[in-house]
């Protein structure tokens, strides 16, 4: 069996307002250990929203929210002193969000996401396989996208640490 690199890791998804890190701002950051201990937040946020967040992000949305210094606070306390990697599948805009959430300076994590689709690529594996549920990656792995609710930070955690489990118990049977 393969084994990652290290174990001290937390699954994050994160929902913004628009894909340009110019304009946007989290609106949401889901994030779970591997023990399962998970956190959900939603941030207060009333600017400008791209059309397709509109549309897809702000339905999935309560009206629970936090303000950013809060949301630190219980990101940081959730996160906990052990300075963990933070796994995500195309992290590129969830590490630019969570960075302009934090700053440069003081993260709560080590300044090096791991992203989930470049680990599928060097297996071998087309990194769009993730999450169709008519992909030979997720059929191999028995993943049940049936009652996932898509675009939600906190499921798409989830998702993750699921597929991510599985995927390293049969990483040597699912490589091309």
């Amino acid at each position: 069996m393969q084994k990652p690199y290290s174990d001290n890791i937390i699954f994050f998804d994160t929902e913004f307002s628009d894909l340009d890190p110019y304009e946007g701002e989290i609106l949401s950051v889901g994030m779970i250990k591997p023990s399962g201990e998970e956190l959900y937040l939603e941030l207060e946020y009333d600017g400008k929203v791209s059309d397709w967040v509109r549309d897809n992000i702000l339905p999935t949305l309560t009206q629970n929210k936090v303000s950013r210094e809060d949301a630190k606070e219980k990101i940081r306390e959730f996160i906990g002193p052990s300075f963990p990697y933070l796994v995500s599948y195309v992290n590129q805009f969830d590490a630019i969000y969570f960075y302009k959430l934090f700053g440069t300076e003081n993260q709560p994590a080590y300044y090096i996401p791991i992203d989930f689709a470049s680990i599928l690529f060097g297996f071998g594996i087309d990194p769009r396989d993730y999450g169709n549920k008519y992909s030979r990656l997720i059929n191999k792995l028995d993943v049940d996208l049936s009652k996932r609710q898509k675009h939600n930070a906190l499921e798409d955690a989830r998702l993750l640490r699921d597929i991510y489990f599985r995927f390293f118990e049969r990483a040597d049977r699912l490589a091309s």
